[in-house]
């Protein structure tokens, strides 16, 4: 007969995914590095809460279709669980899983009370209509009510996202509770209780996070020769942010493909360009370049700000940059992370660099609770102080483990919530 551990969690992960993999394996990574007791980092291993939904939703031309939705609550220990929603096709419940785990070491590095939380549905959100993705919405924010709520699990906008999105859900919210529950998602439009920093926030804090690492490093970051894969949220505010601190952008990439010019990019320009027009696709100067090639170009600083798994084992010896910053979540592989690691070219990684979005988040969740605002000024200053604070922490552990970059985040946010899981203790 087999044991109580034999028919535990072990031969039982439905979310087990390659990127939920990718999240463990660097997990135990850091472990023997964070002094963790054996049974904690167990618990930590999965998620507390994994929530499956199926999304009926009528479109233009009349059919109803199915969409299948997600939300999983890895870790509670320390506040409501936070994280964003994505509209995507190649969403899945692992994907979700492995998103919730990193936004869990996320938020207890940034030291902020929350754990980490993702959802989505599966759909091609491009190929949908206004009115059909207001009501695939609506209804998937209906069919999460039980597990929602403002001291439960709070939303944010993520791939394919936005503010409407946001208000959609916090609207669809409130009439179940017969008020107005602003608190209830972040990332929405000023209106209704946004941050007028918010949607800024993870491309400049990237750029923080790259100013605060340069200084280490004695680089002067207006000499940097910088190149960018993502010209959306992340990728275009950062690449905006890396000029006016006067780097120069070589290169940048959304869906249409890249943009090169070795005498630097008209960013300004451009991004207006790309908002008025929905991509790059028909920008008329500098080369035409694939995402393949601009990751591989010359440059200084490469800012990964698409999606995940963009440097892998196939093409991390052909980088040829000196510093990476991590925009997006998981875009270097387990591989490529040990290829960089051997040819010594740090990462800024993940969970640091795009901290700057929960960490508004976090913000504007607070302003709506006590319904008091503060500037755009206020709201930097706060963000600049809080990632300095985690940057030059991780900074201190690399030094100290002589582990990289990446592992010293890790064990810095690994270390708070298993501090915490210790002096709450198991219930029951």
């Amino acid at each position: 007969m087999a044991s109580v551990e034999e028919v535990g969690l072990h031969d039982h992960l439905e979310w087990d995914t390659p990127l939920y993999r990718t999240a463990i394996a660097q997990f135990d990574q850091a472990i023997p590095y964070a002094n963790v007791p054996v049974d904690i980092a167990e618990r930590l291993r999965y998620p507390e809460r994994a929530f499956i939904v199926s999304c009926p939703v009528r479109l233009d031309d009349g059919r109803r279709v199915v969409f299948p939705g997600y939300r999983v609550q890895h870790s509670s220990v320390l506040g409501p669980t936070k994280g964003g929603v994505r509209f995507d096709q190649e969403v899945t419940l692992g994907e979700c899983a492995a998103l919730a785990v990193w936004m869990t070491w996320k938020c207890a590095l940034l030291r902020l009370p929350y754990g980490g939380a993702k959802g989505g549905v599966r759909c091609n959100p491009r190929a949908m209509s206004q009115g059909e993705l207001e009501r695939l919405t609506r209804r998937f924010t209906s069919e999460l009510l039980p597990i929602i709520g403002p001291q439960v699990d709070i939303a944010a906008p993520d791939m394919a996202t936005n503010a409407q999105t946001m208000a959609w859900m916090m609207d669809t919210y409130s009439m179940q509770r017969g008020f107005a529950v602003p608190e209830i998602v972040t990332g929405k439009p000023i209106s209704i209780g946004g941050s007028v920093f918010r949607h800024e926030a993870t491309g400049a804090g990237v750029v923080m996070v790259i100013a605060r690492a340069c200084e280490r490093l004695e680089w002067k970051l207006a000499e940097q020769r910088c190149v960018v894969q993502g010209f959306g949220n992340v990728g275009g505010i950062a690449a905006q942010e890396l000029v006016e601190r006067g780097a120069t952008v070589l290169a940048v990439s959304d869906v249409s493909g890249g943009v090169y010019d070795p005498a630097g990019l008209d960013i300004p320009t451009m991004s207006a360009f790309a908002k008025a027009n929905g991509s790059l696709e028909g920008w008329a100067t500098g080369q035409r370049i694939s995402n393949e090639e601009l990751l591989e170009l010359e440059c200084d600083i490469l800012v990964l700000a698409a999606r995940e798994d963009q440097i892998t084992g196939e093409n991390a010896s052909r980088l040829r940059c000196r510093l990476i910053a991590e925009g997006a979540n998981g875009p270097t592989s387990l591989a490529g992370d040990a290829i960089l690691r051997e040819r010594a070219i740090p990462i800024l990684p993940d969970i640091l660099t795009n901290a700057g979005g929960v960490t508004v988040s976090y913000f504007e969740w607070v302003q709506d609770l006590g319904r008091l605002f503060w500037n755009r000024d206020e709201i930097r200053a706060k963000l600049a102080e809080k990632l300095n604070d985690a940057f030059d922490r991780v900074w201190e552990i690399a030094g100290e483990r002589e582990v990289t970059l990446r592992t010293a985040a890790l064990v810095a946010g690994i270390r708070d919530v298993s501090e915490a899981l210790t002096a709450r203790g198991l219930y029951p």
